[in-house]
């Protein structure tokens, strides 16, 4: 309807004027019908009920008019006669025949002049005989006793006092015949009162209903025609409401239907502008988050300063890389190699991830990821890393049986299995790169030993290694064994380096042996007793087998016996190769 297409302000302003209009409308009609109701009830006060009372009083005036007569009789037959006094009895008598005529004129008058208003209803045929009733009585009255007055006069002075007895009861026969003709017709003139009285009376409880009716009528109206106009803005302000919720859910998939072309419809289609904006911000976030890791979009996207604004931060550094995988690599074809590293990818970064970590890159088989501010804070980065980790080893058994049917092979030509170094250090944070690329990244002394660290466990044989600033970090939430003293390439100052055995209070009775032998076996060993870090070490090798770093001491200690270290030699072993 265009009443509904219209602006808010002209809704508003359209339910205002209606709502006056239907007021005005009703105070109209209940002015019309209460000035109808004044105009017979002004009808009643000032022409029925006064006409009445004229019948009345020529009544009255009657009897005046009869006692005046007898005065007069009275006076004329006193003796000597009261001249004096009887002038003033027949002054008497005459002025209450005058108003017996003056009343009955009023009284028609205003019978008439209800006969002649064409704005009320009357019964005027009744009232128009009344007033016939009203000249005929008084005429029959002027005509017969004005002749009896004048005889009883002459009778009188006659002294015929008989005679005048006789016309005196005449004279009363027909005042008492015409009081009796004007109480008829004060009878009839009462009902004629009654009758508009009613109808006064009906007319007003017709205006009280009427307007009751008319005004219930206009509220009901303007109700229905602003419960509808409103309806019009509530329900796309509901509907707007009900898509900035489903916003605030993160659900981007549905648009809200413009229904209307006022000031909240134009709301809502930029409410959908935005909502494709979103979506399409969101289609662009999960694609850079295929490629960048999703805690780095969201801020480079939501605090796009942590990106310009290169910062040094303490951070912790982890690199993991597939052992064997360039022998692995040899035999396949590029679609399966991609199938492999895809899988592999995906199985190793799920830890990062659920251990609130960044994945930085991908660097041919090998995973960087990194912890700490802003995305974490406190002392947790190194505690995190440890627990990825070892989740990451521990999907090294299913995942070396899941490659095999992903390549279609019966067994891999190459076992693989995983290399993790973890360091912990102050490291430089932002966008790194060039005005055509740019990349969020660390660097620092850090991030260098982490990847060393990932390449030393190749020299010890184990899985994870961590430097002894993250040893420190992680305390003894984690079971940790210190491995030896290593001072990687590109470093001089040796450091202590950790194996990370498993979480505390997890280790198995062999394992726990086996920290106890190795432990003091590298005591011996770093102060250039051999033969009890010799025995140590076997020791070790008895609790567990194959045990890599108590091989690789064995090793070096035959490589000592053979060609002895220097004079204070501080125990570390100098990594040369990265």
């Amino acid at each position: 309807m265009p009443i509904f297409n219209q602006s808010i302000r002209r809704k508003i302003v359209g339910i205002a004027l209606g709502l006056i209009v239907l007021m005005l409308v009703t105070s109209v009609l209940s002015m019309v019908m209460s000035s109808q109701v004044g105009i017979l009830l002004d009808e009643l006060t000032n022409r029925y009920i006064p006409a009445y009372g004229d019948l009345a009083r020529a009544n009255i005036r009657s009897l005046e008019r009869a006692v005046a007569l007898r005065r007069m009789v009275m006076m004329r037959m006193q003796s000597p006669t009261d001249e004096e006094a009887y002038a003033a009895r027949l002054r008497e008598f005459e002025e209450a025949d005058r108003r017996i005529e003056e009343e009955a004129e009023r009284a028609r008058k205003l019978i008439n002049a209800i006969i002649d208003d064409p704005r009320t209803q009357s019964d005027n045929a009744a009232l128009a005989r009344i007033e016939i009733r009203i000249e005929a009585a008084v005429s029959e009255l002027r005509r017969d006793q004005s002749e009896d007055h004048a005889k009883l006069l002459k009778q009188i002075d006659a002294k015929q006092m008989a005679e005048a007895r006789v016309t005196l009861e005449h004279i009363d026969l027909l005042r008492d015949q015409f009081n009796q003709k004007i109480d008829g017709i004060r009878a009839d003139m009462l009902k004629q009162v009654f009758a508009s009285t009613s109808q006064v009376i009906s007319r007003q409880h017709q205006a009280i209903i009427v307007s009751g009716l008319v005004t219930l009528l206009a509220a009901v109206v303007g109700f229905v025609f602003a419960l509808l106009v409103s309806s019009g803005i509530t329900r796309p302000v509901r509907l707007l409401l009900a898509g900035t919720r489903e916003v605030e859910a993160g659900r981007f998939d549905k648009p809200i239907t413009v229904s209307t072309q006022d000031e909240i419809g134009e709301l809502a289609a930029a409410f959908n502008r935005m909502i494709e904006q979103l979506r399409h911000n969101e289609r662009i976030r999960e694609t850079f988050g295929r490629y960048i890791d999703p805690k780095v979009v969201e801020g480079l996207i939501d605090r796009p300063e942590v990106a310009i604004d290169g910062q040094r931060r303490v951070m912790t550094i982890m690199f993991c890389d597939m052992s064997g995988f360039t022998s692995m690599s040899e035999g396949m074809t590029p679609r399966g190699l991609v199938k492999v590293m895809n899988h592999y990818f995906t199985v190793m970064s799920a830890p990062v991830r659920s251990n609130r970590g960044v994945i930085d890159k991908y660097i041919g088989d090998a995973i960087m990821a990194y912890w700490g501010p802003p995305f974490i804070e406190g002392d947790e980065p190194a505690l995190l890393a440890g627990l990825a980790a070892i989740e990451m080893a521990d999907q090294v058994p299913a995942l070396q049986k899941q490659l095999p049917d992903l390549l279609g092979i019966r067994a891999m030509p190459a076992p693989c299995d995983l290399r993790i170094g973890i360091a912990t250090g102050e490291v430089l944070t932002g966008s790194i790169g060039s005005e055509l690329m740019m990349s969020f990244t660390v660097m620092g002394d850090a991030v260098n030993l982490a990847s060393r660290l990932e390449a030393a466990n190749k020299v010890y044989g184990t899985r994870i290694l961590i430097a002894q600033a993250t040893a420190d970090a992680i305390g003894p939430q984690l079971e940790l064994r210190e491995v030896d003293r290593l001072a990687v390439a590109g470093q001089t100052a040796p450091q202590a380096i950790f194996e990370v055995m498993g979480r505390a209070g997890a280790l198995t009775e062999a394992q726990a042996s086996l920290g106890q032998h190795y432990a003091a076996g590298l005591a011996a060993y770093r102060t250039c007793r051999f033969a009890e870090a010799r025995a140590a070490f076997n020791a070790a090798l008895q609790a567990v087998p194959g045990d890599g770093p108590s091989r690789t001491l064995l090793g070096r200690i035959a490589q000592f016996e053979a060609n002895p270290p220097e004079a204070g030699w501080d125990g570390a072993w100098r990594l040369e190769q990265k």
